[in-house]
């Protein structure tokens, strides 16, 4: 019988380096002997062959597309059959992303209308791929010509150029906010599924602005809806802070500067039972897709950071039924990852 053995190259080590041990070999294997093979390191250069552009599993979510190319867009497997999808689904979403809506996001004009290429037959998904295209329709490739002779702080020019040996000038290329496109186009999917599946309903809210913070007791994450969010340019459920927030982005726009913030997510009637130890557990896989978010420099789960000013007897949450028999906790420290069941919440 024959046999083979097969060597991937990996990290820009050659096959032949691979299986050079096999050949040293002797080759009449009947005669006693014990030899010992003896390998000088020889440095290689750290060779990069992908960049990952892909995400999930089951569910799989792989976006594309550049800031000044043609489009951005994504492709999603994993979804299942006959649920009804059209484009419009995805829209209200994307209008939502949309640059160019008020003075305090980013004054480039696109109109951000997508496209369902495959997966979608007479309205309702076949179960196949699903590919959606948004056309870039505003490139000014020529605002960024100052960067191909330097690099721009904080951004991943020098990053891509000393990774890779090559990076796209105009708008960062991937590392722009606008591949973000395709994620929001996969969310939007992935929440028509899970509302159809299990209810489940996901809401998020700028929760702070620079220095002015939005008190978590002004906002009853049980009731509060998508209007509330939407009430105002800014996207704070609550009127007052909403106007302190854009004024603090007013006071540093007109210096030609920016500021940060926090937005906090809520998810309510998760399925019980998502995620699985160890290294795949829930809060882990949010947190990968959330600082993987162009600029994220922070990610919270349920009390987060601020859980640390507490006893642990303080900040357990503690178990109960409630008036319909179902399990749940007294409190939310841990942000719903205990049971799973009632509200995920993470900023």
């Amino acid at each position: 019988m024959a046999s083979s053995v097969s060597a991937k190259p990996f990290l820009g080590s050659s096959a032949a380096d691979s299986v050079s041990a096999f050949r040293s070999l002797p080759s009449d294997l009947s005669r006693p002997s014990l030899q010992f093979l003896i390998r000088t390191p020889a440095s290689r250069k750290l060779q990069i062959k992908a960049a990952g552009s892909s995400f999930g599993t089951h569910f799989r979510v792989t976006t594309f597309g550049e800031s000044h190319g043609g489009g951005v867009g994504c492709v999603v497997d994993g979804c299942p059959p006959r649920l009804p999808l059209l484009e419009a689904d995805l829209q209200l979403d994307l209008d939502r992303r949309r640059p160019g809506q008020s003075r305090i996001t980013t004054p480039r004009k696109e109109t951000d209308t997508c496209r369902i290429y495959s997966g979608v037959s007479d309205g309702v998904t076949t179960g196949t791929p699903i590919m959606v295209l948004v056309p870039n329709t505003d490139q000014r490739g020529h605002d960024y010509s100052e960067m191909s002779k330097a690099y721009r702080p904080s951004h991943a020019d020098a990053t891509y150029d000393m990774k890779y040996g090559v990076r796209s000038v105009q708008g960062g290329g991937r590392s722009s906010a606008r591949e973000t496109i395709g994620r929001v186009a996969a969310g939007a999917i992935a929440k028509k599924i899970l509302k159809e599946i299990s209810g489940t309903e996901v809401l998020a809210y700028v929760s702070q602005v620079h220095n002015v913070e939005l008190p978590q007791e002004l906002v009853d994450h049980e009731t509060l809806t998508l209007d509330q969010i939407e009430s105002n340019i800014v996207r704070c459920p609550d009127p007052a802070y909403a106007e302190k927030m854009i004024a603090a982005i007013d006071a540093v726009r007109v210096r030609g500067d920016s500021v940060g913030g926090i937005v906090t997510c809520i998810v309510r009637n998760a399925p019980r039972g998502l995620g699985s130890p160890v290294f795949d557990k829930l809060e882990g896989l949010l947190a990968k897709a959330a600082l993987s978010l162009p600029a994220t420099k922070g990610f919270e789960f349920g009390s987060g950071f601020a859980g640390t000013y507490l006893t642990g007897s303080q900040h357990n949450d503690e178990f109960c039924v409630d008036e319909n028999g179902r399990i749940r906790t007294r409190t939310n420290r841990s942000g719903g990852i205990q049971v799973c069941s009632d509200m995920a919440l993470f900023s």
